[in-house]
């Protein structure tokens, strides 16, 4: 297993000691007024760059108990990683140099219970959505738990991320990125490692 990287272990063990101020209703971000806003009007430097579900239920800012800057956020359904994703986190690595990329799956994801209803076929709607999930399926056959099929997912993507990304690939190979694979929890709100 590779170490991790001393920045990145900082600032994750940030949004994870964040996220039990959110478990436990004390939330503490300060950086959440125009104030803030007007001191980035120039720049960013965030610390994390997050992929996560489009979910209304799954908002990383309140979750990691973070404000204005701190994080780069990705939504897409599912994190399913198409070119325009897969570039949103390239660009968060090679031009905000993050040291961190969470991947950010959770319980209950529509998206999982879709692909798994629908599995194999491919109806017209949702494509890229199913092309992305669907070879966490392929030759496994369909989960029993949506929760267990949306952890694999997030394992997927980050090979996915790799084997397709030159400028994350190296990042991680060099020591300048970590990928903390998470998880969602939404009945204790925890976020865990995978």
């Amino acid at each position: 297993m590779r170490e991790i990287p001393q920045i990145a272990k900082q600032e994750l063990t940030k949004l994870l000691e964040g996220n039990k101020n959110f478990i436990n209703g004390r939330p503490t971000a300060k950086n959440m007024c125009l104030k803030t806003l007007q001191s980035l009007a120039l720049y960013q430097e965030p610390y994390a760059c997050v992929l996560s579900c489009s979910d209304s239920r799954v908002v990383p800012e309140i979750i990691f108990d973070c404000g204005i800057g701190e994080l780069f956020v990705v939504r897409v359904a599912g994190i399913a990683v198409g070119p325009n994703v897969k570039e949103s986190i390239e660009y968060a690595v090679k031009k905000l140099h993050v040291p961190l990329l969470i991947l950010l799956g959770h319980d209950d994801c529509g998206v999982m219970k879709y692909a798994n209803e629908q599995y194999p076929s491919m109806p017209e709607e949702f494509q890229s959505i199913l092309k992305c999930v669907y070879p966490v399926i392929d030759g496994k056959g369909k989960f029993d738990c949506n929760n267990l099929f949306a952890r694999k997912h997030t394992v997927w993507v980050e090979d996915y991320l790799l084997k397709n990304s030159k400028i994350i690939s190296s990042a991680v190979e060099e020591g300048r990125l970590y990928i903390a694979k998470c998880h969602f929890d939404h009945n204790t709100g925890e976020v865990s490692l995978i």
